[in-house]
């Protein structure tokens, strides 16, 4: 599609993550070049909204696309499915993909409640951007933990910041968090003691128009087809925010899925071999994710410390290669389908 050049130039080229205490001193962390390593060279950190707006661009003028609208009904009657929307007229389809996400609706409507599915790993998540941060380590993911908790940020383009919060759900206040003041005061409480730049963040987190705030969740399912509805990305088999890689797993889903549709035969055969071919590998990708997630909060002092321990021998070759080789190498050949 000829996306990769300007995905690049989008992705950020991230040089080092490093860990700090309450006063702000290194106490762990590494460079990315082993990553860069053992991927030989095709590792970026992208946003998705960059590769959303990558592939719209794409394909615009060649596709119809529905802004502001979702799915509201679906009725699969054997030779196509009668698909009906919030605010647009209702059509009929042949197939009906859902990428709609952890919280995906087209899963609820064609497989059943998220509830069946979804496999909690005891975290909550939140983010936010604010512009002119200071201080700014451009290309270093920084990051401050305390036992159960962390907070990140990463300096971005245009002045911008972002910061990220991981808490495990132990630490979580009672009552509701649906609302965006509820998320705030929530997110006050559990970090108002953690130190370094926490008064700071949290002061310009109560200002912000817009917070990100979730549970950190996998997906797993037996089948991601039923008929003529399929799903890929999170909504097929969410890996969380633990593995980082939803936009790459996402796309080579989708690729495959074209790849097997696209002789025009009969469509079962096809959604069971795009089943067959990527579940094995995304539930391996799911248990790296499940392993990793305690490292992005460690309940203990203790845990901490051996944490920042073994992130500073990560700049030997054979310790990366041994503590995240295995999971950063995607042991799948994916066919050459010719699109």
């Amino acid at each position: 599609m000829g996306l990769l050049p300007r995905l690049r130039g989008a992705g950020y080229q991230v040089r080092g993550v490093r860990f700090v205490d309450r006063e702000g001193r290194t106490s762990g962390g590494f460079p990315v070049d082993g990553f860069e390593r053992l991927t030989h060279g095709r590792f970026t950190s992208l946003r998705r909204s960059d590769l959303a707006a990558a592939l719209y661009e794409a394909l615009d003028g060649q596709v119809e696309t529905l802004f502001g609208d979702s799915i509201a009904t679906l009725e699969d009657v054997g030779d196509r499915v009668r698909v009906g929307f919030t605010h647009a007229a209702p059509r009929e389809a042949d197939l009906v993909i859902g990428a709609d996400g952890l919280h995906s609706r087209v899963r609820h409507l064609a497989f059943g409640p998220e509830a069946a599915f979804e496999v909690r790993l005891g975290y909550h998540v939140a983010a936010f951007e604010v512009e002119g941060y200071r201080p700014r380590d451009e290309l270093v993911y920084v990051s401050h933990g305390v036992p159960g908790r962390q907070v990140s940020r990463f300096a971005m383009r245009g002045d911008r910041t972002l910061f990220l919060f991981v808490f495990r759900d132990e630490y979580l206040p009672a009552g509701s968090v649906a609302s965006l003041p509820e998320r705030r005061a929530a997110l006050a409480r559990v970090f108002g003691g953690a130190g370094w730049e926490c008064p700071r963040i949290l002061a310009l987190m109560a200002e912000a128009d817009e917070l990100y705030f979730d549970r950190v969740s996998q997906i797993r399912m037996n089948r991601w087809t039923a008929g003529r509805t399929a799903l890929v990305g999170d909504a097929a088999a969410c890996v969380s925010l633990m593995a980082g890689e939803g936009t790459g797993l996402a796309m080579a889903e989708a690729y495959v899925l074209a790849g097997e549709l696209g002789d025009g035969a009969d469509h079962r055969a096809a959604l069971a071999r795009y089943e067959a071919r990527l579940q094995p590998f995304l539930a391996r990708k799911q248990a790296s994710a499940a392993r990793f997630a305690s490292s992005f909060a460690p309940k203990s002092a203790l845990g901490l410390g051996f944490r920042n321990v073994v992130t500073r021998l990560l700049r030997i070759p054979r310790v990366a290669e041994y503590f995240i080789g295995r999971d950063l190498r995607d042991d799948i050949t994916i066919p050459h389908y010719g699109l």
